[in-house]
């Protein structure tokens, strides 16, 4: 619990140090200077309670190097976190009266701010409160002060700076023997080949990957087999962990390495120097290898690889982590990341334990559904399959004991003996993340299981809650960025997909670790998961966020919405009096609101009331329009009205001076053939001053907002449509004076208007660029695909009616990794020769009309991994060559004749792993099945797709 705490407590403390920043007691002085006594004295106040909390934050970090876990002590932080909440929605209050008196410039505000009938707070009630907290702290602290006297070793011993969960080491599971190993084949032959490389020179490898998938177990089994071990004159395992000193480490290593025969020298006595120089005059004539098992820090390891002498006798080091930066150590050859068991491997190994006297660990029938529901909530994580396997083959075979311990299977990860390990391991990686990734973690807790969270959505919810520091110059989105990477890079998360250029799309949290987290969550209040589907919902006391992930009836009136920062729902049938009863009146401190998906039409006037809110979604809904309250939400950062009927704003929109992302666009063609699948917003007055937009889209062109958009310098990503030939000079111009453009979006009103962009110039070199329409004559060869094309990432060619093709042309941006061409000529063939697109990754040909015969010359292509043919009527047979293709580990081909189907089946493609494809009306599978021959079972992966369905990739 004071791991939480410790994340709390400064937290609210930076938000105080704002509050109390020179510029916002400035700001705030007319407020504060000719009323009473307690109301003068509210910055005062504001600051000791920032200074006891700082030294509350101080003493609980010293509490937890000494490992107490005093009920005392986690009955005081309990009250602590309380008080500090309650502080933080104090600080809201307050920045919220200065904000509207900066906004008003009145004299007539500073009478609202006492009257609460007309004001949503009285300053009057916050300097109260305040004033409240800061006794109740002070209390706080002579209470401690009283009662820890009590405690036997809650002093701090700087001597003792050690945590005491890690002195049980958790190295390999003894509880495996070999011929249980599963699913460890190939990563143990990588590792034996890295070992007997050739190379004389000493050689990093590392075994990285989230904990409990068995790095330990992979590499026990390696070190102990005899042949390995012949190789080398002697060898060391020692485990490391974040807590060890440099001194101990030495001292453990050099005893593994004498052995038995340590007669000859006494470690105890020996000071690390000593230790130092006795390792590298040892290492220095032998051919070793060195075990350094859960490695938390790239600089643990350098300080270890002083002592570690190349002597080029062909030594090896083996380090096993979880976080990519101790990996990345080792050179790429020489680097094994372990992945979570298939399913097939998941299911032996927990036959094997769970069944271990029967005869080939075959499960009983009856025990198979409910053995299959176990194992898959382990996910694939050994470690877990392993303890509860053995856990159950201790149980009576029977279906109800087992479906009973399925249900409660979380609570017995925390609460049995038999599964403690399992809770440790786990909790280890997320114990000792920084305090600035923790809340940020525990917040993807909140999605369903299995859920594909988008990297875009997670940073703008993060940066909504308050959670990214500015750093620098950088932005909160380019800082969120970096945090997401070291959560993957520690095994906290899982990327599901990249783009074309490597860059995290999608993740997912590993089941266990989720559940975990949830666990760690509602113990501490940072939010509250809601799922009635067994009748029974698990509430905290006091939740600060709230995600529903299933709702059979009204959300229960024993939650206490006046607190909640974050309301997101993920059951898209919750009635609307549940919902409502959320917004306003109750939940005034919001932050988050996502309703996405919700069969709603309006949202209520009393939204304007949120004032905290920082991030309303209301995608896929029916709403028509907002509320004209809305323009009273001074703190939103980002709309997403994306899918909705919204498109127009109400008057006085342009208030929102702190918007970052504006979001909305109306879906109008499903099929996405047409040149205008989408509707567009309606650009208002005052649009062009909203300065810190960062995502505009999208938004359709007009004479005054073209000459205008140069004023939303910020704008990193724009999509702007209907353009007139006679918008394109001035746009020109608009998109000149960008600074930090990156992803650019350009549509003509239709397919006959001509867009002359050869006067484009950027300031910025763009990653991925959009053009649709009717292109002037000229264009590729304009001065911004010679200055800035070889930069460009991604492009976008449709219904621009070359005359030619422009795969010549497009040849030249020599770092492109995807492209996608749709309706750009009237050509029959498309050629790509050899040495063209060598970093292409991925490429869509859609809708190309004429096109009869696509050609792919040896040397083109040669990074393709996936490739995307749809619509392409007059194409009959694959694409001549593409046996050249041998990267691609995915081909597409939608909506095509039924000739080019049936040639599909003649073995050209038995190299692709995985080929999906479909013909133009097909609406029943089976037929589709029947009337054509299948693959042999040798051939790749084939699935047929719906019929008239666009496949989005």
């Amino acid at each position: 619990m004071k791991r939480m705490v410790e994340v709390l407590v400064p937290f609210v403390v930076k938000k105080i140090g704002i509050a109390v920043a020179c510029e916002t007691l400035k700001l705030a002085k007319p407020l504060l200077g000719s009323n009473s006594e307690m109301l003068m004295a509210l910055p005062v106040n504001m600051k000791l309670i920032k200074g006891e909390l700082e030294i509350i934050n101080a003493f609980l970090k010293e509490i937890g190097m000494n490992g107490c876990n005093s009920e005392i002590i986690e009955t005081w932080t309990r009250q602590v976190r309380r008080l500090a909440y309650d502080m933080e929605d104090i600080v809201d209050q307050f920045m919220h009266v200065v904000g509207e008196y900066q906004q008003k410039g009145s004299w007539a505000c500073v009478r609202k701010v006492f009257k609460k009938r007309q004001y949503l707070f009285s300053l009057d009630e916050i300097a109260a409160k305040a004033d409240m907290i800061n006794k109740e702290l002070m209390e706080l602290s002579n209470r401690m002060g009283r009662w820890t006297q009590l405690i036997p070793g809650v002093s701090y011993n700087p001597a003792m700076n050690y945590d005491s969960e890690l002195l049980y080491q958790f190295g390999h599971d003894h509880s495996i023997n070999d011929n249980e190993l599963v699913g460890i084949d190939l990563n143990r032959e990588i590792l034996i080949k890295s070992l007997h490389l050739q190379d004389t020179s000493l050689r990093v490898i590392a075994i990285w990957g989230m904990g409990g998938l068995g790095k330990s177990t992979l590499v026990n089994n390696v070190y102990k087999n005899e042949t390995i071990a012949s190789k080398f004159s002697c060898h060391a395992w020692v485990s490391v962990s974040q807590s060890n000193k440099m001194i101990d480490i030495w001292r453990n290593m050099l005893k593994e390495i004498y052995g038995n025969d340590n007669r000859t020298f006494d470690s105890g006595s020996m000071n690390s120097a000593e230790l130092r120089v006795e390792l590298m005059k040892i290492l220095d004539k032998k051919r070793y290898l060195i075990i350094l098992d859960d490695v938390w820090t790239a600089e643990t390891l350098f300080k270890i690889r002083e002592v570690l002498v190349d002597n080029g006798l062909g030594s090896r080091v083996i380090i096993t982590t979880r976080l990519e930066e101790v990996a990345s150590v080792a050179e790429d050859g020489c680097k094994i990341k372990v992945e979570p068991l298939n399913d097939h491997d998941a299911w032996l190994l927990f036959c094997m334990k769970a069944f271990p006297k029967t005869k080939n660990h075959i499960c009983p029938p009856e025990l198979h559904q409910c053995g299959k529901d176990i194992v898959e909530k382990c996910d694939g994580l050994p470690l877990a399959i392993v303890a509860i396997g053995s856990l159950l083959s201790l149980k009576t075979r029977n279906i109800k004991e087992w479906r009973l311990f399925y249900y409660q299977l979380i609570s017995e990860i925390h609460n049995n003996e038999n599964l403690n390990r399992v809770e440790k391991i786990l909790n280890l990686s997320y114990k000792y993340l920084p305090n600035y990734l923790k809340n940020c973690f525990l917040y993807c807790a909140m999605f369903p299981e299995d859920y594909l969270i988008h990297r875009k959505r997670l940073v703008r919810l993060w940066i909504a809650e308050g959670f990214i520091e500015q750093k620098g110059g950088c932005s909160l989105e380019d800082v969120a960025e970096v945090y997401l990477t070291e959560l993957v890079q520690r095994s906290m998360l899982q990327v599901v997909a990249r783009n074309s250029f490597d860059r995290i799309q999608c993740l997912r949290m590993h089941d266990l670790v989720r559940e975990l987290a949830i666990f760690q969550s509602k113990k501490e209040n940072f939010c509250t998961i809601y799922d009635d589907t067994h009748g029974l919902v698990q509430v905290g006391s006091d939740p600060r966020r709230m995600s529903v992930l299933q709702c059979n009836n009204d959300i229960q009136s024993s939650i206490d919405p006046s607190r909640l920062r974050t309301f997101i729902a993920f059951e898209t049938c919750i009635t609307s009096c549940s919902w409502y009863s959320f917004i306003p009146s109750e939940s005034k401190y919001l932050a988050v609101l996502d309703l996405s998906g919700f069969s709603i039409e309006t949202i209520p006037y009393s939204v304007g009331l949120l004032f905290n809110l920082r991030l309303l979604c209301l995608n896929d809904t029916n709403v028509k329009e907002l509320p004209k309250s809305i323009t009273k939400l001074h703190n939103l950062q980002t709309l997403s009205l994306e899918r909705t009927q919204v498109l127009n704003f109400p008057q006085g929109f342009s208030k929102l001076k702190k918007l970052r992302h504006l979001l909305a666009w109306k879906l109008l063609d499903a099929t996405y053939r047409s040149l205008n699948n989408w509707d567009s917003m309606e650009p208002f007055e005052g649009f062009w001053n909203l300065k810190e937009l960062q995502s505009l889209n999208e938004v359709r062109a007009t004479k005054v907002f073209v000459a205008k958009l140069g004023n939303l310098s910020q704008l990193r990503a724009l999509s702007i449509t209907r353009i007139r030939s006679s918008h394109c000079s001035q746009l020109c111009n608009s998109l000149s004076k960008m600074h930090h453009l990156t992803r650019l979006h350009i549509r003509a009103i239709n397919k006959d208007e001509l867009l002359f962009m050869e006067n484009l110039t950027l300031q910025n070199p763009l990653e991925k660029l959009d053009l649709v329409g009717r292109l002037s004559e000229g264009t590729l060869e304009s001065p911004f695909f010679s200055a800035h094309g070889s930069q460009l990432l991604q492009i976008e060619l449709a219904w621009c009616q070359f005359i030619g093709s422009p795969v010549a042309q497009l040849s030249k941006l020599s770092n492109l990794t995807e492209l996608r061409l749709t309706r750009v000529h009237t050509c029959q063939q498309l050629n790509f020769h050899g040495k063209l697109f060598q970093k292409l990754k991925k490429i869509v040909l859609w809708d190309l009309p004429e096109v009869n015969q696509i050609c792919i010359h040896e040397g083109a292509l040669v990074s393709l991994e996936c490739l995307h043919i749809d619509s392409l009527k007059k194409l009959r047979d694959v694409p001549i060559g593409i046996g050249f293709l041998s990267s691609v580990k995915e081909a597409y081909f939608t909506r095509m004749h039924s000739e080019f189907v049936r040639n599909l089946q003649t073995g050209k493609l038995n190299h692709i792993p995985k080929v999906y494809w479909s013909t133009e009306g097909v609406s029943s599978v089976e037929t589709e099945v029947t009337n054509l021959p299948g693959p042999s079972s040798t051939s790749p992966q084939w699935r047929i797709l719906g019929g008239s369905g666009w496949v989005f990739i």
